[in-house]
């Protein structure tokens, strides 16, 4: 019986007759043996037993990887398992907004979200999550997959808690990285042209002032016959713009403090901890550095090359409209690219290709800003990750728990990290059919079997509500990138409002000894001269530009 009609059947085709069609079909490469596959599937079936003929529900943000779940693996399981799931797909912003309902209310919307690991601090904080290592141990002990392997999970370290729990199951991961049109960059007269006009080598820019020379050099350039732009961004007030920023962007310009996997004490989100990871302030006034030198610098140099040297329509985007752009041919550089964009960027038919299947374009480190310093976190990595909510009943809670293991199984993890390309195990990396695929995804590969990709890191423990806090952002620096406000008004705005809601979360003391406890005030420039973030304004904001050529880039990473 075919795959396809199994899976319209009932619950009863739970058995290894589904199983083995579903691998006919679908599985063509596994870091598993063929008996391998089978024996876990078997697990899957006799771990499912009590919970057969059970609906549950999971969400999920819209990207490739969580299409393949939806489409492909949540039918397989229910085939194969007899648990009938419904795995919605809907915008990020949404994700956090139904997770935060059922913070609220207790009341279970969904019995498994799949949510970024950056509401750690969220989850660490307010305890309304299943931390998985207890819940392993205890009620999710006979439904634990003893082929999990936590230890080839590459994004653990972002989902667990300083109490050293792991508080959700990594299922898709990917990076911020710098995305460059490669045969451009190494046309002899191209190269010829940037060295006469700026007197160095065209290369991977290491610093945001290579970036901007090369922004300005490609912009209202004619390649191919087409004119060339060369920065892509987007600039919508939007729920996506926030991510924008929170993604890194501010720590990239060096407006945090040095460590990983976030800075110490003051995160890329401007805000401060004390040395019981408390949040004690988001304004200068009190240690924070949202509304800092280094974080207007930011917002500046960002308005400047979306208005300066992206499309004309870029400022109007979203992150899910800008994401392609790349990919239509007239882009020169993007200061970072979502990984999770590079399966529609390998398409064989876009103009970004060449007839051989290798992409004309590359990807390499994000450059840093001025305010950038050695051991501070280098760009920003997205953990999208299984989350089980305390309110979730314990029976429903074990049901998706055997889906969160089943799509982030051996058995199927390589095949759908192929069709996503959001890596989340090491012997998934380094399969060799990923050794064989490497060519043809631009550096990918390479950056993620390469230690550099521990410097790309998710949102830290320093935010303590990860949902109230990130809508801030979104609201705030949309009027700085529309011009209602200028930075500093827009930044000054943003740290307040912060400072405004953990306020609220320490009045209310619903995040006990570990929630915020907001300094007093002491005025910007006591913070200013102390060491570390904030930092004060710098004479020169501009440095000197620095430039790398990709191949001894590529040496390093390997």
């Amino acid at each position: 019986m075919g795959l396809a009609l199994m899976m319209g059947g009932s619950p009863a085709f739970a058995d290894m007759e589904a199983a083995r069609a579903f691998l006919d079909e679908r599985i063509e490469r596994s870091a598993l043996t063929r008996e391998q596959q089978e024996e876990e599937l078997q697990w899957f079936i006799d771990a499912a037993e009590p919970y057969q003929g059970m609906s549950i529900n999971v969400v999920s943000e819209t990207i490739a990887t969580h299409e393949y779940e939806s489409q492909v693996l949540a039918p397989a399981f229910t085939a194969i398992t007899g648990i009938e799931v419904t795995h919605d797909l809907i915008g990020e912003g949404d994700v956090v907004e139904r997770l935060q309902t059922q913070m609220q209310t207790g009341e279970n919307v969904y019995d498994m979200y799949v949510n970024d690991a950056d509401l750690i601090g969220t989850h660490w904080r307010y305890q309304q999550v299943r931390n998985l290592t207890d819940f392993i141990a205890g009620e999710g002990a006979e439904v634990t997959n003893p082929n999990l392997d936590l230890e080839d999970f590459i994004g653990t370290s972002s989902a667990t808690g300083p109490d050293g729990k792991l508080y959700q199951l990594p299922v898709q991961q990917f990076a911020n990285l710098y995305w460059f049109r490669h045969d451009w960059f190494t046309d002899p007269e191209i190269m010829a042209d940037f060295e006469e006009q700026y007197g160095y080598e065209l290369g991977v820019p290491v610093n945001w002032s290579a970036y901007e020379d090369i922004a300005e050099f490609f912009t209202g350039r004619e390649i191919d016959g087409q004119t060339v732009y060369g920065n892509m961004d987007y600039g919508r007030r939007h729920p996506s713009l926030g991510w924008r920023f929170t993604d890194a962007w501010m720590s990239m310009a060096g407006m945090g403090d040095k460590g990983l996997p976030n800075g110490v004490p003051v995160d890329e989100w401007g805000i401060r901890v004390n040395d019981d990871f408390q949040p004690v302030g988001s304004c200068m006034s009190r240690g924070g550095a949202t509304n800092s030198p280094a974080a207007v610098y930011a917002i500046e140099k960002y308005k400047n090359w979306l208005e300066n040297y992206a499309p004309p329509q870029a400022p109007g985007m979203t992150f899910s409209e800008a994401g392609p752009v790349p990919g239509q041919g007239a882009i020169a550089q993007q200061m970072f690219l979502y990984t999770t964009f590079v399966a529609s960027l390998v398409d064989p038919e876009l103009p970004v290709m060449n007839e051989d299947g290798t992409p004309k374009w590359r990807l390499a480190p994000s450059p840093h800003g001025a305010y950038w310093e050695e051991g501070m976190k280098v760009g920003y990595q997205d953990v999208g990750s299984a989350t089980l909510m305390q309110s979730t009943p314990v029976d429903r809670a074990q049901a998706a728990w055997l889906y969160a293991q089943f799509i982030a199984s051996k058995t199927v993890d390589i095949e759908k990290s192929h069709y996503g390309l959001t890596f989340i195990r090491e012997s998934t990396l380094n399969h060799e059919s990923f050794t064989e695929r490497a060519p043809r995804l631009g550096g990918l590969v390479e950056f993620y079997r390469s230690p550099e990709r521990e410097n790309w890191t998710d949102t830290g423990f320093n935010v303590p509500d990860y949902p109230r806090l990130a809508q801030l952002w979104w609201q705030n620096i949309g009027d700085a990138s529309s011009g209602a406000k200028t930075a500093q008004e827009a930044l000054d705005s943003l740290c307040e409002a912060q400072e405004s809601v953990m306020e609220r979360l320490e009045r209310a003391g619903v995040q006990g000894d570990i929630g915020p406890m907001l300094n007093e005030e002491m005025g910007a420039e006591h913070w200013l001269e102390q060491p570390g973030a904030p930092k004060p304004k710098l004479d020169n904001e501009d440095p000197e530009p620095v430039t790398i050529a990709y191949d001894e880039l590529i040496k390093s990473w390997q």
